[in-house]
């Protein structure tokens, strides 16, 4: 059995084939998903899982370089991004490496998800709780 905290076997299994520069995105509930991604609907109700929660596990297991966001979210979800930002200062010194953020617009964003491996669904109702992670090299 797999002695890491991230038990989705999907999750998992698409960190463990990530290289260097691939993209992932975690998706709130409403985010529209491309259907050439790889979809992992992790939804179960309004609010379940967070969206701090599932970029918190996957975190645990991906190097993360640099992540993209929307230039809403500063406006629609200033808490969140507060929150966020705060998380991503501490994944960064965790992992030694700070991680540059990018900013585009939701429509930028929404293309730009089209270059992902997978899109992770959650049951976040936030507007724009949103972000692409690009994996980095952990050595």
């Amino acid at each position: 059995m797999k002695r890491g905290a991230l038990l989705n076997s999907h999750l998992s299994q698409l960190i463990s084939l990530s290289g260097h520069t691939d993209e992932l995105t975690i998706a709130d509930a409403g985010l529209p998903i491309p259907d050439e991604c790889q979809r992992i609907d992790l939804a179960l109700i309004r609010g379940v899982p967070t969206f701090l929660d599932t970029l918190n596990a996957i975190a645990g297991d991906l190097q993360i370089e640099s992540v993209v966001l929307a230039e809403e979210m500063q406006s629609h979800s200033p808490a969140l991004l507060s929150q966020l930002t705060t998380m991503l200062e501490q994944l960064g010194q965790a992992q030694g490496q700070a991680i540059a953020i990018e900013w585009v617009s939701h429509e930028q964003f929404k293309q730009r998800s089209r270059n992902s491996r997978a899109v992770v669904r959650t049951g976040e109702c936030q507007p724009y709780a949103n972000i692409i992670l690009k994996a980095g090299v952990a050595f």
